[in-house]
C-alpha cells in the first residue's frame, strides 16, 4: 500500500460535521448503509439499525439486540468490543465507519467491565495477557483476589463507618477557629432537610462537634413543624452542593468548609441527610459489585500450580559466573575494539569488582562466548542483587570507552540466624553518640563502619531512627552480616513514619527493609498518608518485583479511603505513557478499579471531560489562524462538548462537583501553551463560581511538588499555632505534560496591579503605593486593617517558603494577592537554587522577594511604623525555625522525589540546596542567625529585583 493517511481520523478531528454515513454488517449477510450523528451513542446506534433491518430480509433470525455487540477496528488497529454502550460513536472513533454486528461470547458483565478498565487506564488488558509472563499472571489474579475481597468488606461495613469510606473528613490540622474569629463565642450556620424546603437559622459554639449541630436542628424542626421526635444518630450533615459531609468528635470549626467559611465572613450551609439515604448509596454500590464478583466468581480460572522445592542458593560455595556469548546488532565506528564490563550491586553499593571480558573486533554481531567469573560466592548474593551489563566501543590508541548498554538480573537467597553481642567501652560509646547526632554523617571511615557494626544493638536500643547509617555500612556481600541485619531487624522498634521515609529509597532494596518500612508506614493517618502520596507513588519504580509490599499497603489504603483512591488513580494514570512504568502502574490501575466498580464510573466521566479538554486546547493551539476566545465558546456550546464538560467531580477535589460549564465565561490565556481558563456553576451551593485552567504541553509535576510542600509547611505551621494564610491552590498532573490548575478566584498579579496604577511598563515596577492603593479599593475602612494582617502573614509565609525551596523566576506576573490581601506565589519552574540566568548573567540575585512595595502595605503606608515591620519579621524568623526543626522531612520528601525524572531534581547533589537553606547538622541558633543575615540582603538589594521586574514588564509588552 503507498504511503499516505488512510481512516477516519480526520473526519473525526473535524468540528463542524455532525452526520457521518457509516456500513452495518449484520450476522444475517444483510448489508445496511445509513448516516448517525456523531453524538449518537452506541445503545441509540443499535436501535436505529434494527429499526432498519425490519424492512430487510431474514429479519426475524436477529431475535434480541441485546444479545449482540458492535465490533470495529479501531485507532491502534485491534478489533475492538463496543460493550460499554453508553459511549458515542464520536468516542469510539472507529478507523473505518464500518460497525460490524455480532453474537456475544462469554461473561457479558466481565467482558463489559474489562472494556470500561482498559478504557479508562488507556492500556488494553489483553495487552496483560499477551505478556504470557507467569509473575504478571500471578500478581494480576493474587491482587483481584485481595481488592475484591476487601471491597466486600467495605460493603459490609455499618453506614457511619462506610462513610469513612466513601466520603472522608477533609479536616484542618488543629481544632482552633480561625485568628479572626478567636472571640467568636458562636457562629450561625444555616441547615436545610433534605426533600424540604424549609431551612433554619442555627447558632452553635464553633468547638461544638457535628452531634451537637444536629441535636439543635431536629429540636429547632420538632418545634417548628411539632413533629414527632427523631434520634440525632440516623442523621449526619451534608455540605449543600458538595459531595462531602461534616461528621465525626471534632470540633465544628476544625472542619476545613466551616473553617473557610468562617475565614471569608460566610455562613455555612448544611443539609441533614437521613442515614437512609447513605444506605441507598451503599445498597447501590453493593449491587454494582456483587453483579461483577459474582460474573468473576463463576469464571475464575484454575489456582495456579503450586511451585516446585527449590534448594536453597546458600548451599552453592562457588563464585557466581555467567557466560557471555554474543551481541546483537551493535552499532559502532569500525577500527575500535568491543569490550563488555558487567558488576553486581545492591542498591547503588558494587558488592565485588568489575569484571572486565576481552576485546573483539566491531560487528553487528560480534562473538565473545567467554565465562566470566566474580570475585564472590553464589551463597553471598544477597536478595536482591542486580547484574549489570556495559558494552563499550574502545579506541584502540587510548582506550577511551564509549557508549554504554545495560540489562539487569536478579539473584535469590534467604536469610534467618542471630547474632550475639560484643562489648563497649565507654570511649566507643561517645564515638558512636558522635556519629549519631551528626545528621550530615553520610559516608564513613573504616573505623567508624567497623565501630556502627560492632554496636548495632547499641544503635538499635539507643539510636533506632538513625537505622539508615547502619544500613549502609551492612556488607551485604557477607551473608553472615547480612543475617545478622535481618535479624535485627525483626527487634527493630517501629520508627516514626517521617523518618521511615528515607528506607523506600533505591538504596535499601533488601525486602525485610522494605517490609519494616511499610510496617512503621502503618501508623500514618489517612491525611499523612494523601500528604506523601506523590512520593510514594515515585518510589514504587525502585521495587524490583510487582508483587511488593509498598504496592499491597496502597491498595489497601487506597481501597479504605476514596480520597486516597482517587489521587492514587490520578498519580499513577498521569505517568502512564513512561514506558518503564507502564506495566508496573497499568497493572495496579487494575487492581484498584477491580476493588472499586462504582469508582469507574466517576473517573471514566473525569476521563472523559479530560479528552475534551485536551481536544479544544489542540484546537486553540492548531489554528491556522488567529482563534478568538469566540471560538472557543462556539466549540464549548456543542452537545457532545457540553455533556462531557458538565456534571462531573472536580479532579481537583473529588469533594466538588462541577456541575454546569459556562460557555460565556471560559477563554485562554495569552500565554505560550495557551492555557483554557473554565468556569463552572454549581446551582445546589451558594457562593461563586468554581474555575479550573487546564494547559497542554507543560509538565505540572513539579509545581506539583512544589505546592505540596507549601501545603506541608502550612500544617506544621498551623500545628504549632502560626497560621500564615497560605494558598496551596489545586494543581494535577493528569497525563503527558497535562493537567489542571485550581483557579484563585478575586485575586490579580502584582504586574497587572502596578501596570494598572501606572503611566508606563518603564515606571510601574518602582510604584511603591500600587499594592496599597489596590487594597484601599477593595477593601472598606472596616476590612482594610485586616486585609493588611492577611498580606503581612502570608508574605512571611511566601518568604520563608520560596527561601527554602530554591524558588527561581519570581517576577511580578508570578505572583499575585487576593483582593481579601492574602499574597501567594504561582508557576514553580525552577527550584532549589535554580535561578534564571539571561547571557550567563544569574537574573535573580536574592533569597527571596522582599521588596519595598511590600514593606510599604505591611507598614501600611507608615515609613516610621516598625513595630508592623518588626512583627512581619518575627513571623518570618519563628516559621522558618518550625521548617528547621522538621528539616530531615522535607529532605527525604525531595530524595524520594529523584525516581520523577525531574530535570531539576536527579541526583543528591539537587537536595544540597535544601539541606544549606534548613541548615541541617547546625544548632537552631545557628540556623537563624544564617536566616537573619539572608533576611537583611533581601531587604538591601531589593532594588535589584526592582530593576528585573522592569525588564519582565517591558519584555512582556514587546512581545508581538
Amino acid at each position: 500500500m503507498p504511503p499516505g493517511k488512510y481512516g477516519m481520523q480526520e473526519e473525526w478531528e473535524k468540528e463542524g460535521v455532525q452526520e457521518i454515513v457509516m456500513d452495518f454488517l449484520l450476522p444475517t449477510g444483510i448489508f445496511l448503509k445509513f448516516p448517525v450523528s456523531r453524538n449518537d451513542t452506541i445503545k441509540n446506534i443499535k436501535k436505529m439499525v434494527w429499526r432498519n433491518a425490519r424492512s430487510e430480509a431474514l429479519f426475524s433470525a436477529l431475535g434480541d439486540p441485546d444479545a449482540y455487540v458492535f465490533t470495529c477496528i479501531n485507532q491502534t488497529a485491534e478489533r475492538e468490543e463496543l460493550e460499554e454502550e453508553s459511549r458515542r460513536i464520536s468516542d469510539v472513533q472507529p478507523f473505518m465507519c464500518v460497525l460490524r454486528l455480532v453474537a456475544r461470547e462469554g461473561d457479558r458483565v466481565e467482558k463489559l467491565t474489562n472494556a470500561q478498565i482498559s478504557l479508562l487506564i488507556g492500556k488494553g488488558l489483553h495487552e496483560f495477557e499477551a505478556q504470557k509472563n507467569h509473575e504478571v499472571n500471578e500478581f494480576r489474579l493474587k491482587m483481584r483476589t485481595f481488592c475484591e475481597d476487601k471491597a466486600l468488606e467495605q460493603q459490609r461495613l455499618p453506614w457511619q463507618q462506610w462513610m469513612e469510606y466513601s466520603f472522608p473528613t477533609d479536616l484542618e490540622p488543629c481544632g482552633s477557629p480561625p485568628q479572626k474569629s478567636k472571640n467568636i463565642k458562636k457562629i450561625f450556620i444555616i441547615v436545610k432537610f433534605e426533600a424540604c424546603d424549609e431551612s433554619f437559622m442555627l447558632q452553635q459554639n464553633p468547638q461544638d462537634n457535628p452531634g451537637a449541630l444536629i441535636r439543635s436542628a431536629l429540636k429547632k424542626k420538632a418545634t417548628v413543624f411539632r413533629s414527632m421526635r427523631q434520634e440525632p444518630e440516623d442523621y449526619t450533615l451534608q455540605v449543600n452542593g458538595r459531595w462531602e459531609f461534616i461528621y465525626g468528635k471534632h470540633p465544628l470549626c476544625q472542619f476545613k468548609y466551616i473553617f473557610s467559611c468562617l475565614t471569608n465572613g460566610q455562613n455555612p450551609h448544611l443539609i441533614m441527610v437521613h442515614r437512609s439515604t447513605i444506605s441507598k448509596y451503599q445498597e447501590e454500590q453493593g449491587r454494582m459489585c456483587s453483579q461483577v464478583f459474582k460474573s468473576h466468581s463463576s469464571s475464575r480460572p484454575p489456582p495456579l500450580p503450586l511451585k516446585k522445592c527449590t534448594s536453597s542458593l546458600w548451599s552453592i560455595n562457588e563464585p557466581f559466573c555467567v557466560q557471555l556469548l554474543q551481541g546483537i546488532r551493535v552499532n559502532a565506528d569500525e577500527g575500535m575494539k568491543l569490550v563488555v564490563q558487567a558488576g553486581l550491586f545492591h542498591g547503588s553499593e558494587l558488592l565485588c569488582k568489575i569484571v572486565t571480558s576481552s576485546e573483539v573486533t566491531v560487528c553487528s554481531e560480534p562473538l565473545w562466548d567467554q565465562k566470566l567469573n566474580f570475585d564472590i560466592n553464589v551463597a553471598d548474593l544477597p536478595r536482591m542483587s542486580r547484574l549489570c551489563f556495559a558494552l563499550y566501543a574502545v579506541i584502540e590508541k587510548n582506550k577511551k570507552p564509549r557508549g554504554t548498554k545495560k540489562k539487569n538480573k536478579k539473584a535469590i537467597s534467604e536469610v534467618e540466624t542471630n547474632g550475639d553481642i560484643a562489648h563497649v567501652t565507654k570511649e566507643e560509646h561517645m564515638k558512636l553518640k558522635e556519629i549519631m547526632d551528626n545528621k550530615n554523617y553520610t559516608e564513613f571511615f573504616e573505623d567508624e563502619k567497623e565501630l556502627l557494626w560492632k554496636l548495632r544493638a547499641e544503635v538499635r536500643n539507643h539510636y533506632p531512627e538513625s537505622l539508615s547509617k547502619l544500613l549502609q555500612i551492612t556488607k551485604w556481600n557477607k551473608r553472615e552480616d547480612v543475617v545478622q541485619m535481618v535479624s535485627l531487624l525483626r527487634n527493630w522498634p517501629d520508627l516514626p513514619a517521617i523518618q521511615a521515609l528515607e528506607l523506600l529509597d533505591y538504596s535499601f532494596p533488601e525486602p525485610a527493609v522494605r517490609y519494616f518500612t511499610i510496617r512503621c508506614l502503618r501508623m500514618l493517618s489517612d491525611d499523612e498518608l494523601l500528604q506523601y502520596l506523590i512520593q510514594l507513588v515515585q518510589v514504587l519504580k525502585y521495587e524490583s518485583y510487582l508483587d511488593c509490599d509498598l504496592t499491597t499497603f496502597l491498595l489497601e489504603r487506597a481501597l479504605s479511603n476514596k480520597r486516597i483512591g482517587h489521587f492514587l488513580f490520578w498519580h499513577l494514570k498521569s505517568e502512564m505513557h513512561v514506558p518503564s512504568v507502564t506495566l508496573r502502574f497499568g497493572l495496579i490501575l487494575e487492581a484498584y478499579c477491580r476493588g472499586n466498580i462504582h469508582h469507574i464510573k466517576l473517573l471514566s466521566k473525569q476521563n472523559e471531560a479530560l479528552g475534551k479538554m485536551k481536544a479544544l486546547s489542540d484546537f486553540v493551539k492548531s489554528g491556522s489562524q488567529k482563534l478568538t476566545a469566540e471560538d472557543l465558546k462556539m466549540c464549548i456550546r456543542q452537545e457532545s462538548y457540553l455533556e462531557a464538560l458538565s456534571d462531573i467531580l472536580s479532579p481537583l477535589n473529588p469533594s466538588i462537583i462541577l456541575t454546569e460549564i459556562c460557555a460565556d465565561k471560559c477563554r485562554f490565556m495569552d500565554s505560550k501553551m495557551k492555557p483554557l481558563w473554565l468556569m463552572y456553576k454549581n446551582n445546589l451551593s451558594q457562593g461563586d463560581m468554581v474555575g479550573i485552567i487546564f494547559k497542554n504541553g507543560d509538565d505540572l509535576r513539579q509545581d506539583m511538588l512544589t505546592l505540596q510542600m507549601i501545603q506541608l509547611m502550612e500544617t506544621l505551621w498551623k500545628k504549632e499555632g502560626l497560621d500564615l494564610r497560605m494558598i496551596p491552590y489545586g494543581c494535577l498532573s493528569t497525563g503527558n505534560k497535562m493537567g489542571l490548575i485550581e483557579v484563585v478566584k478575586n485575586s490579580d498579579t502584582i504586574a497587572n496591579i502596578q501596570r494598572n496604577n501606572s503611566n508606563s511598563a518603564a515606571t510601574a515596577a518602582f510604584n511603591k503605593d500600587a499594592l496599597l492603593n489596590w487594597l484601599k479599593s477593595k477593601n472598606p475602612e472596616d476590612k482594610l486593617d485586616q486585609a493588611i494582617e492577611e498580606f503581612t502573614l502570608s508574605c512571611a509565609g511566601y518568604c520563608v517558603a520560596t527561601y527554602v525551596l530554591g524558588i527561581g523566576d519570581r517576577h511580578n506576573d508570578n505572583i499575585m494577592i487576593r483582593e481579601t490581601g492574602q499574597l501567594f506565589h504561582i508557576d514553580f519552574g525552577h527550584f532549589l537554587g535554580n535561578f534564571k540566568r539571561k547571557l550567563g548573567i544569574n537574573r535573580e540575585r536574592v533569597p527571596f522577594i522582599l521588596t519595598y512595595d511590600f514593606v510599604h502595605v505591611i507598614q501600611e503606608g507608615r515609613t516610621n511604623n516598625s513595630e508592623k515591620f518588626e512583627r512581619f519579621r518575627e513571623y518570618c524568623e519563628r516559621a522558618y525555625k518550625i521548617l528547621c526543626r522538621n528539616g530531615t522531612l522535607f529532605v527525604n520528601l525531595f530524595a524520594m522525589m529523584k525516581a520523577a525524572g525531574l530535570p531539576e531534581l536527579t541526583s543528591f547533589k539537587d537536595i544540597q540546596y535544601l539541606k544549606d537553606s534548613l541548615a541541617l547538622g547546625k544548632t537552631e541558633e545557628e540556623a537563624l542567625k544564617n536566616f537573619k543575615v539572608k533576611f537583611n540582603e533581601a531587604l538591601r538589594e531589593s532594588w535589584k529585583t526592582k530593576v528585573n521586574w522592569m525588564m519582565h514588564s517591558l519584555a512582556k509588552d514587546n512581545r508581538p
